[in-house]
């Protein structure tokens, strides 16, 4: 399974960013195709059983909309230009909001999966994002290798055409 979610990991990787001399486009279907691979890469770190994996998943989701909506938030606030101090206000009011979210969907989440899973998810997001993070910093990596290899061949080519 774990090379399952290795080999998932890597092409949903190799997928978010076009290829050779386009530029940075990311893919329409790359957000659902993560959603999946955190869900099997949670649902295995935590051992979810399929009747825990049926009820827990659905609240999940309706936690992290909510979350990432209050992240939204800050990130348009300063999209548009606000001064710091509203940004730190704003950053603050919103992170309280996040903590009484996650205090809300914890109790709901101790419901269909235990304290110690409920745990375990944190620790399962963050290393989900770290993996996603190192296969994209990865496949920028082999791009921009790429792409020096063009330039050296295309100045040799020039200097052998002078």
């Amino acid at each position: 399974m774990k090379n399952i979610l290795l080999i998932l990991l890597t092409f949903i990787a190799s997928q978010t960013f076009a290829q050779d001399e386009e530029p940075v486009v990311q893919d329409p279907n790359v957000k659902t195709r993560i959603d999946a691979a955190r869900a099997a890469y949670i649902t295995e770190r935590l051992g979810l059983t399929t009747k825990e994996a049926e009820t827990f998943w659905p609240v999940y989701r309706e936690f992290a909309d909510k979350r990432s909506g209050l992240r939204s938030q800050y990130r348009e606030a300063k999209r548009e230009g606000k001064p710091e101090k509203d940004l730190v206000d704003l950053g603050l009011k919103l992170k309280q909001q996040e903590l009484d979210l996650e205090k809300d969907y914890s109790g709901r989440m101790m419901k269909v999966i235990t304290a110690q899973k409920l745990v375990e998810l944190r620790g399962a997001e963050r290393d989900f994002t770290r993996i996603i993070l190192q296969q994209i910093q990865q496949r920028k990596m082999q791009q921009d290798k790429r792409q020096q290899m063009r330039e050296r061949q295309q100045q040799q080519l020039q200097k052998r055409n002078n």
